[in-house]
């Protein structure tokens, strides 16, 4: 065997991928170390040292762990996501770090529409009502004719918009590395994002994280009252307490997450609200997206591996 590659996402490691049997034919052992679930940072110290290749989720990769792995040469994400990884330390210790580019924006895409349905109907509300005996309703709102402000206008943010379009809403977009090339037709534009704050009735996340949280007080004290928010990127694009109060004041008409800090997350006063939907990380978790995502992974670390 020429060593061992560790597979650790969620999606992949509790059930075989065809993709898997091209690893094993070029020689390498395919470990699934916690099946099913995130490892922990004492789980990789004890596994990823002895590990030449790593097919990583979004679980925590400092650099304390990769300074352990004298062996490992490429880090691959099932992903575009690499913020989770140290990269400054996997570059300095000469390991590669590898993304599948837009093999799950698709079903991250679709996913960001299905929240916003639901938001401005209240189905999630609704779901539980009915389920506990109670026939109450509350007013929706038709999206059609609604502005959609698209944060990151990247491969997911450029499906969101055309999707949107097609639903009939009007959109503008912010992204700090604009792509004059997208040009959907329609009532589409770029705009500054306090301008998108300003003008949207539903706002979607689609961008990296920065040193702080995007959606701060600040930022939502600029938005007009009852924006419905949807955030299937990273949780710490978003400050909890600040959307917390923003719901509670009615400047935020609900919220929807599909991205927590930790995961499984605690249970806390936003999550289980009543105007936010929460899912377990699902926006790449279709069977399009994991075969996509699986053999871009894999030929990632077949590449880098040989």
């Amino acid at each position: 065997m020429k060593g061992k590659i560790a597979i650790t996402p969620r999606s992949l490691s509790s059930k075989e991928q065809p993709a898997f049997d091209d690893l094993r034919k070029a020689g390498y052992e395919v470990i699934f170390p916690t099946p099913g679930r995130q490892p922990s940072l004492q789980e990789l110290s004890e596994f990823l040292p002895s590990c030449v290749g790593y097919l990583a989720g979004v679980e925590p990769v400092p650099g304390e762990i990769l300074r352990q792995c004298p062996h490992l040469k490429v880090i691959s994400r099932n992903g575009v996501g690499v913020d989770n990884i140290d990269l400054a330390a996997a570059e300095k210790l000469g390991i590669a770090v590898e993304k599948t580019g837009a093999a799950n924006s698709r079903g991250v895409a679709e996913l960001a529409i299905t929240l916003m349905l639901a938001g401005l109907r209240s189905v999630s509300w609704s779901d539980r009502g009915v389920k506990n005996g109670a026939w109450s309703r509350q007013e929706g709102i038709e999206i059609e004719g609604r502005v959609l402000g698209v944060i990151g206008c990247g491969q997911i943010g450029r499906l969101v918009v055309v999707m949107a379009m097609g639903l009939g809403m009007r959109v503008v977009a912010f992204d700090t590395f604009q792509d004059d090339a997208f040009k959907p037709g329609g009532d589409f534009q770029y705009v500054a994002l306090d301008e998108l704050l300003s003008l949207s009735d539903v706002i979607t996340l689609h961008c990296p994280p920065g040193d702080k949280p995007l959606i701060d007080a600040e930022a939502l004290a600029r938005m007009k009252n009852g924006v419905f928010m949807v955030n299937t990127a990273r949780a710490a694009l978003v400050d909890e307490q600040a959307v917390l109060g923003a719901i509670g004041s009615g400047k935020l008409r609900g919220f929807a997450t599909d991205v927590y800090e930790h995961e499984p997350p605690e249970l806390s006063q936003l999550l289980l609200h009543d105007r936010v939907i929460t899912t377990p990380h699902i926006g790449g978790y279709t069977k399009e997206s994991v075969q996509r995502a699986t053999e871009s992974a894999v030929k990632n670390l077949l590449k880098v591996l040989g």
